[in-house]
C-alpha cells in the first residue's frame, strides 16, 4: 500500500466530495448564486478533471515508491478543496441552497483533513530519510 491506510480512506473520501461538489456544480450552475455567466457546464468538469489529475499524480508517486513526495502532492490536492469556499466570496451561505453548502463544506473539510494528514505523513517521511541517511554517514 506504501501509504498508512487512513490516508488512503481520506483520499478516497475527499475525492468522493470533490467529484460530488463539481458535479452538483456543473448540473446546477444557473442556481449557484452569483456565479460568472461564461462558466459551462463542461468547463465545471473540465477544472475537477485537472483538480484529480493532481490527486491522480499523488497516488502514482507513491505507487513508484516515491511516499514522501506523493504525500506532499496529495496533500496539494486535498489543499485545492478549499478553494471550493470561494463559493461564498460571490454570494452568503445564506444564498446558497442546503445541497449547495452541503457539498462545498464536505469538499472543504475533507481536503483540509487529508492536506494536513498527507502533509505531516510527508513531513514524517523526509525526516526518516534523513534520520537513516545521518546514522549511514556516522557509520
Amino acid at each position: 500500500m506504501n501509504l498508512p491506510r487512513h490516508l488512503w480512506t481520506l483520499v478516497a473520501i475527499y475525492t468522493a466530495a470533490s467529484l460530488a461538489h463539481f458535479s452538483h456544480n456543473a448540473e446546477y450552475i444557473a442556481f449557484y448564486p452569483n456565479m460568472p455567466a461564461w462558466l459551462t457546464r463542461e468547463q465545471v468538469y473540465l477544472v475537477w478533471l485537472a483538480i484529480a489529475a493532481v490527486g491522480a499524480v499523488g497516488v502514482a508517486l507513491v505507487r513508484l515508491g516515491w511516499r514522501a513526495a506523493g504525500a506532499a502532492c496529495l496533500a496539494a490536492y486535498g489543499a485545492l478543496g478549499l478553494d471550493g469556499l470561494a463559493h461564498y466570496s460571490l454570494a452568503l451561505c445564506s444564498e446558497h441552497t442546503w445541497a449547495m453548502n452541503i457539498t462545498i463544506w464536505s469538499e472543504a473539510v475533507s481536503g483540509l483533513v487529508l492536506a494536513l494528514c498527507a502533509a505531516a505523513f510527508a513531513g514524517r517521511e523526509v525526516m526518516a530519510g534523513r534520520t537513516a541517511r545521518t546514522m549511514r554517514i556516522a557509520s
